[in-house]
This record gives C-alpha cells, structure tokens and sequence, in this order.
C-alpha cells in the first residue's frame, strides 16, 4: 500500500520491486527498483515517503504576513515560516483546505476573518531528489486572531508568532532570513500571480 495517493507511475515508468527500508507514522524509506524512460536497464534508488503538505500564507486586512518562528531540529536552529502541516487524511472532501484551516488556527492562532477566502496557489515538490513529499499552497486572507488562540502540537516547538508588513517580508527574503522551502514557494507564487 503505499503512504499516500498522489503520485503516480507516468508512461515508461515501471517499479520492479520495492524494498521497505524504515517506516514510522509520518515518513518510510524506500529502495525501488525501477526503469524509466531513460533508463531501460533496472537501477536502484532511495525515496523516502512523506506525506503531502499544506502551507499557509495568512494576509490581514492591512496587507500583513503572518509568519511563525519554530525550531527546526535537523538544522538546530530558529527560522520564520508560514503555518504548514502534514495532511492526515488523503481521502477527505476539501482536505487540502481543512488542513490549511486547522494548521493556520493551532499555529498562529489566527483564523479566516467574516467573508475571508482561501485561494489556492498550486502545489510544489520541496526536495524531488529524494523525496515524493509535495507541498499545497494557499492564500488565507483575510486573517484576524482567533478568540480560541492557537494550539501546538506536542510535537511543535513554535517560539513566536508575528505579523510583518509586505515590506518587511521581502526584506527578509532578500536577506536571507526566512529560509524556508515553503514560505519561499508561497512568496514566489504570489509575485508570479500578481498577488502580492
């Protein structure tokens, strides 16, 4: 069975045999054997599975960002980012947005304002060297703070939540402060949308 739905064999693509390396509830490594259309001969290659993502970029009224300041243990340190989450049930009606609702609340704290929208933004593959993990992107907008607060996860350890102006939000970009694949997709979509 495998760890999610969403990607699929294209023409000329044939998996031979698959070896299940390690596995836990949010990611498993696998050695598939396979042919591709460039490569008839059967080779080897390391994936690990993830499952599918979705990344908030929360806008107030004013124009602002919401950003979140978490830790990130496998580069011990700090950084800003939009709210994101895993996506726990691939085969939910409006999972992607239930997702991008409940994440952009137990993160931030904040929630789609009376009349607010969420506009998707496409999705993006963060690292497809390795990995089929695939990351959603929305737009929220506009966002107020929810009366209920946010709520982390056990496993999260979000030290600061922020709103920055647009300004602001290039700045950091432009310096190298946000460094996060996903807040920098989300940023470069809503340039190339004409959306910010």
């Amino acid at each position: 069975m495998p760890f999610h739905h969403f990607i699929h064999e294209s023409p000329g693509w044939t998996t031979v045999s698959s070896e299940l390396m390690y596995r836990n509830p949010y990611l498993e490594v696998r050695c598939p054997t396979l042919t591709s259309p460039t490569r008839p001969a059967p080779f080897t290659w390391t994936v690990c599975h993830r499952k599918g993502a979705v990344v908030v970029a929360p806008r107030t009224a004013d124009g602002a960002f919401i950003l979140v300041r978490q830790e990130r243990v496998p580069i011990r340190t700090s950084i800003w980012e939009f709210p994101a989450g895993q996506i726990d049930d691939e085969d939910g009606p409006d999972v992607i947005e239930m997702t991008g609702l409940r994440e952009l609340r137990e993160e931030s704290g904040y929630e789609l304002a009376p009349g607010g929208k969420l506009v998707s933004l496409g999705f993006f593959f963060p690292s497809a060297s390795f990995t089929d993990e695939h990351s959603h992107l929305l737009l929220a907008g506009p966002v107020v703070p929810s009366p209920q607060g946010h709520e982390h996860d056990e496993h999260e350890a979000i030290t600061e939540c922020r709103a920055f102006s647009a300004a602001e939000f290039r700045t950091m970009i432009a310096s190298g402060e946000i460094r996060d694949a996903n807040t920098l997709a989300a940023f470069a979509r809503l340039v190339a949308l004409g959306l910010m």
